[in-house]
């Protein structure tokens, strides 16, 4: 037999929200004051800061050109120190054979 999970209202998340930021109460106090979970109330705690205690989900913004430009720059620095990267392996390697 599957357990229900159990449902709470925005203002109950609220309140125990605002008991661990603005009564300095431990997540532990609060849910064993309110019968939840400490896990639980951290989980809201971190969304109410994040903004998205409501349910609503955060789009992610778009990236700007200089970002888009910035990731295309790094990305040829990578490749440029991958190839000398493997140059530099070959020489050691052909050096390390010819002092033998």
């Amino acid at each position: 037999m599957a357990r229900k999970r159990r449902q709470y209202t925005l203002e109950f998340k609220q309140e125990a929200v605002r008991l661990v930021n603005e009564e300095d109460m431990t997540y532990s106090q609060v849910g064993s004051d309110l019968g939840v979970c400490k896990s639980t109330i951290r989980d809201w705690c971190e969304k109410a800061a994040a903004g998205t205690l409501d349910g609503s989900k955060v789009k992610a913004q778009p990236r700007s050109v200089s970002t888009e430009e910035e990731l295309a720059q790094l990305r040829r620095e990578v490749r440029i120190l991958r190839e000398e990267r493997e140059i530099l392996k070959k020489a050691a390697a052909f050096f390390a054979k010819e002092s033998r």
